[in-house]
């Protein structure tokens, strides 16, 4: 058996256009476009690179760019006072503080003063518990795009037994809870877990979302499971994910590749949310 390959640009691409039609509708009736605006502090190369994607998309989609870009040495108050304007800005439908920011600056710090309704990265401590308690809010990215492909490609969610490999604050455990509120069963793995094979062999669905090369073989999957890759880790081999794909993609039923898989989904679903807090603060 090998297993059907997820194509996440196809899936990126479908999504982002759907974007565009209803940007489109909403910009006739409200006589303006939703506003992202993308914050980068300093001038690291690869946030650079990932707001860049992010500025482009927002132009294929109709979304106007209100970049603002400050430089490294600016302080915690200034960068807090860029978002404050912003919050004030009725433009600026969608805020988004690229992290990390540099040394020096308390990325969390800032973020937690992004209004919840502009939170269109879903990383305040508002939108946190408003995932937590399963009440209506902005949910981050990269988890959004990770159910939106278990959903195209068919797979029920409701009574799987579903494993995530890594608890960080913006994939694992947000993930884990998307999960539970489709009714999958979930179980959540780390660096203590004991016998974590046997553990993500248990799995209808492993998501992996630690940033570990290849950490999860073949022995990690139950056969015929839905494998999703969220690492992306850069090697001499070049890029590469969290489970090891040539061993597993002739174990599992069905599989994300790195890259091209989870990764197009993030900046599609960052479309989505921005107009999403649109519709939200235009009612």
């Amino acid at each position: 058996m090998t297993a059907t390959i997820i194509d996440g640009r196809e899936v990126a691409a479908r999504i982002r256009s759907e974007v565009a039609r209803e940007v489109e509708a909403i910009t006739w009736r409200a006589e303006h476009a939703p506003g992202l605006a993308t914050i980068l502090v300093g001038d690291d190369p690869a946030s650079a690179i990932y707001v860049a994607n992010k500025r482009k998309a927002c132009a294929e989609v109709g979304i106007t760019d209100l970049h603002r870009h400050l430089p490294a040495d600016s302080s915690q108050d200034q960068v807090a006072e860029l978002i404050e304007e912003l919050n004030a800005d009725s433009e600026v439908t969608g805020i988004l503080l690229q992290l990390p920011v540099p040394q020096g600056l308390d990325g969390a710090a800032l973020t937690a003063k992004i209004a919840p309704e502009k939170d269109v990265d879903g990383l305040t401590p508002i939108s946190a518990g408003r995932l937590l308690q399963g009440t209506p809010g902005l949910r981050p990215c990269t988890p959004r795009g990770v159910i939106e492909l278990l959903d195209t490609y068919g797979v029920e969610l409701e009574g799987a037994e579903a494993v995530v490999v890594g608890r960080s604050n913006l994939v694992g455990k947000p993930v884990s809870l998307l999960l539970q509120q489709r009714n999958a069963t979930v179980t959540m793995c780390h660096s203590r877990t004991r016998e974590l094979a046997a553990v993500c062999a248990r799995g209808d669905v492993l998501i992996a979302a630690v940033g570990v090369p290849r950490l999860l073989g073949a022995d990690h999957v139950k056969p015929g499971a839905a494998v999703i890759d969220v690492g992306v880790n850069r090697t001499d081999e070049g890029l590469t994910g969290d489970v090891d794909f040539a061993a597993v993609v002739e174990q599992a039923g069905l599989i994300t590749p790195v890259p091209g898989g989870v990764g197009p989904m993030t900046i599609a679903m960052l479309m989505r949310n921005t107009l999403a807090a649109a519709e939200l603060q235009r009612g």
